[in-house]
């Protein structure tokens, strides 16, 4: 069922915050009569701690030149997490992430696996302050020996760097939204306002269901030649924005004009960062691979492209 995406800085609290989000909902499902449709919904709390991931991959002044360039350990990690949340996440059960999840490209990532699945899914940020959270890990810093594994403290290095590198959570980006903000001093997370964001109320009928992006919905092809039409449309877009670059060199942040006429206004924004040719290809082999089986119907190409293009730069 939901995905929860718990984040915020390290020692902030978000494992509490897990732990109390986990009993919450693991008591309000037990109270619900048989015949409630949420009654069967299984909640699974996942974590570094639960899957064994250390602290150490985080700290970059442990590693080589070649390893740090590359953060392989931190993608080793993040790897181990999509697995653990992608083999229990279904309509039949709630997954808690207890996570860093600092990256918006990574929850982003995240909130298309809970889509992938219809299923509703939540960010709750730990909204502690730097200073406070700060405090915490130099206090576990020193009394290392005395603390449980999962309140094991990051080195001050590392721990400074993974604040720096944080991105908080924007409530008008929909891979963070619904977003709910739990701050020190709050004894409990809105709980109830989580329940009804992903569960949903009894006017919901007491499962909140996801609509599928029309992109991936299934649909027979509307015509013999939609793959030829899927390939040349999707090239001739890449064409267009790769035109533009050739006029624009080392520019970003454009607009590119890829419709037909006066009669399309399709515009691909391009992000900030200039974009090479081997992300473009990746993207539209991407798109083309999404689209092979679940097809959208061929006048929509052009339109589904722009959106998956647009999708992915805004997240990037």
């Amino acid at each position: 069922m939901p995905l929860i995406i718990i984040t915020g800085y390290p020692t902030s609290g978000k494992s509490h915050r897990a732990a109390q989000l986990h009993a919450y909902l693991q008591d309000r499902i037990s109270s619900l009569p048989n015949t409630h449709p949420s009654s069967s919904l299984r909640v699974h709390l996942i974590s570094d701690h639960t899957l064994s991931i250390p602290r150490t991959v985080y700290n970059l002044e442990s590693k080589d030149v070649h390893e740090r360039s590359n953060n392989s350990s931190e993608k080793d990690a993040r790897a181990t997490i999509y697995a653990a949340v992608k083999r229990v996440l279904s309509n039949k059960d709630i997954v808690i992430l207890d996570h860093a999840n600092y990256i918006k490209g990574w929850r982003y990532q995240l909130y298309c696996e809970a889509k992938a699945v219809r299923t509703p899914h939540c960010v709750v940020h730990v909204g502690t302050a730097v200073d406070q959270a700060r405090e915490v890990n130099q206090v576990r810093l020193a009394t290392e020996s005395e603390v449980r594994e999962e309140e094991k403290p990051y080195t001050s290095e590392c721990w400074e760097n993974l604040v720096y590198r944080y991105e908080e959570p924007n409530a008008f980006a929909r891979w963070d939204s619904p977003l709910f903000t739990v701050v020190w001093e709050d004894e409990t997370p809105d709980c109830e306002g989580i329940w009804d964001a992903v569960i949903g109320t009894e006017a919901d009928g007491g499962r909140k269901m996801v609509r599928p992006n029309q992109a991936t919905v299934m649909k027979a092809s509307t015509s013999e030649d939609f793959l030829y039409e899927l390939d040349r449309s999707t090239q001739n877009i890449l064409n267009r924005i790769l035109e533009w670059t050739k006029d624009h060199p080392g520019e970003g942040g454009g607009e590119v004009s890829v419709g037909e006429g006066d009669s399309e206004d399709l515009t691909v924004e391009l992000p900030a960062n200039p974009i090479g040719l081997a992300a473009l290809q990746r993207l539209r082999r991407q798109f083309i691979s999404l689209n092979r089986k679940n097809a959208v119907p061929a006048q929509r190409i052009k339109e589904s492209f722009v959106g998956y293009l647009n999708d992915a730069f805004e997240a990037a």
